[in-house]
């Protein structure tokens, strides 16, 4: 995996169901490096730290290789990286493939990996139609969050290197369908009630569908 580029984003206040509402997911490029803090990135907007930003989302990755998918199904949109509110995009990040708690370096940053992105009425906003919550789900593809072991700068052409994998663990892409699932896996949801590369929040609402 290698960052393709690096984005932030300046408040942006949108009209949601007659009401003002802030909101960071429109991102654009830097051209620069960025510091990936504990909790947050420098400079970015993050405005509902209820469910952004905060230490298991403290950066959030989507892939370059999905773009394409999108811009055939949204040609009209104007295109740019941090399309999908993400501060890192990245070529070669496949979800079947990367695991939760993975601890990459990138940079001058070590990091790990926590959950999946799951979208909200915001993305709709900024594409314009809310139907593409469904097809974002239904393509499996949600990029990811991390978690910022060590602060630092990255930048485009960085490259990420795998350090350190849990023994028992699931992909991120297991996790998603899991968060989604009608009938959830047993087996999947005692891997992540029992992963501590999630939040405790979390993990206890997957340890309750085994009760």
């Amino acid at each position: 995996m290698q960052i393709t580029s690096t984005n932030i984003a300046q408040p942006k206040t949108i009209i949601w169901r007659k009401k003002e509402v802030v909101t960071g997911i429109y991102k654009t490029p830097t051209n620069a490096p960025i510091f990936l803090g504990k909790n947050d990135v420098k400079d970015d907007e993050v405005t509902d730290r209820k469910y952004h930003g905060g230490e298991f989302k403290a950066c959030y990755l989507f892939s370059e290789d999905y773009y394409g998918y999108w811009k055939n199904l949204y040609p009209n949109l104007d295109w740019n990286w941090g399309m999908f509110g993400e501060n890192l995009t990245v070529s070669g990040l496949d979800e079947t493939q990367i695991f939760v708690g993975d601890i990459y370096k990138v940079g001058e940053a070590k990091v790990q990996i926590t959950q999946p992105r799951e979208p909200c009425f915001k993305l709709g906003a900024k594409f314009g139609n809310q139907n593409i919550l469904k097809k974002f789900i239904v393509c499996g593809h949600p990029g990811t969050y991390i978690r910022v072991l060590e602060e630092g700068f990255v930048k485009p052409g960085d490259k990420f290197t795998l350090t350190e994998r849990p023994e028992n663990s699931l992909t991120t892409a297991q996790l998603y369908h899991l968060i989604f699932a009608k009938n959830k896996d047993k087996d999947l949801l005692n891997l992540a009630a029992k992963n501590n590369a999630l939040p405790e929040r979390a993990r206890k609402e997957f340890m309750s569908f085994l009760k």
